[in-house]
């Protein structure tokens, strides 16, 4: 085991696209170094949710012992975490896992969440404006966008898919114009971040057959629970990927086999979008050192533990 003198890193990252094999590597080297884990995934901050985001709680057992993880099921479903929450959550687990002597060890494949704590993201909380919203909510989506156009020029076409989107970035712009916000303190680090990397047609069967046996192990009851506890639709429709498509056949606005073949693409092209995702952190100087899939899991962690002491 490398002791903290050896280590030349605040923390470890452990990333790579769905299906990778992310938290079996992260686990085996937390298990090495004295570490912990903290989630960097959008959807396993939700409780009950688990199936569908892929928590896989065996794999945090090893022969040695339980590795503890943080930032999963901490809210609950039906809630719309955010990114600023992120990093203030992800700041107290690594001040307290520092504190504790304990080596953070980051795993998760959610773009954004990773790079706010490896670029140390400024991000802006904006708290809700009842009164403006009563006012936009008036108008007409030509209206909005006429206003949005007068803070910013709309680069970002995501904060014009919907009503409700333009309105929040309205109710964001004019925050940032009356300096009412909030901004995140995040420290800026030192990581080591390694990804795995998976060839383009491994990753698809490796996907395909992930998502075979997670409908077997019981995905759509999951789903089916949650709207019974009265977690909205439109809140599922949101979280995309599995939650969208199967609360889609649940209210009956797809068959079985339709949603089986548009979640199975739906989730080919999000591996796809998370490699973009990836390869625009190295143009913005991020090193990534990508370690073949196909090699031994032992052979990943001797390669990781020979860069953390470099």
């Amino acid at each position: 085991m490398l002791t903290e003198d050896d280590i030349k890193y605040d923390m470890l990252v452990v990333t790579g696209p769905t299906a990778s094999g992310k938290t079996s590597l992260a686990v085996a080297l937390a298990g090495r170094l004295n570490g912990e884990i903290i989630s960097a995934d959008s959807r396993q901050v939700y409780r009950g949710m688990d199936i569908g985001t892929g928590k896989d709680f065996h794999e945090y057992i090893t022969p040695e012992r339980h590795i503890r993880y943080h930032l999963i099921d901490i809210v609950d479903p039906g809630y719309k975490y955010n990114l600023f929450e992120y990093q203030r959550d992800f700041i107290a687990t690594f001040k307290m896992l520092k504190k504790a002597n304990i080596f953070p060890v980051v795993c998760g494949g959610s773009g954004m969440y990773l790079d706010s704590v490896v670029r140390a993201y400024e991000i802006m909380e904006v708290q809700p404006d009842i009164g403006l919203r009563a006012q936009l909510e008036k108008k007409s989506m030509e209206e909005l966008i006429k206003i949005l156009k007068t803070y910013k020029n709309l680069h970002n076409s995501t904060d014009i898919d919907t009503k409700k989107r333009v309105i929040r970035a309205i109710e964001i712009e004019q925050s940032r114009r009356l300096k009412t916000r909030k901004m995140s303190r995040m420290p800026v680090l030192k990581p080591l971040v390694v990804g795995i990397m998976t060839d383009r047609e491994e990753r698809r069967r490796r996907i395909s057959e992930r998502l075979k046996r997670r409908l077997a192990s019981g995905m759509i009851d999951e789903v089916k629970g949650l709207l019974d506890k009265g977690v909205p639709e439109e809140i599922l429709l949101y979280y995309g990927l599995e939650y969208k498509y199967i609360t889609l056949y649940l209210t009956g606005k797809m068959e079985y086999n339709e949603m089986k073949r548009s979640l199975e693409i739906a989730i080919h092209q999000f591996a796809k979008r998370q490699m973009t995702w990836f390869r625009g952190m190295g143009k913005k100087g991020i090193v990534i050192h990508w370690i073949e899939e196909k090699i031994p899991k032992e052979q990943k962690v001797k390669t990781v533990i020979e860069l953390l002491a470099q």
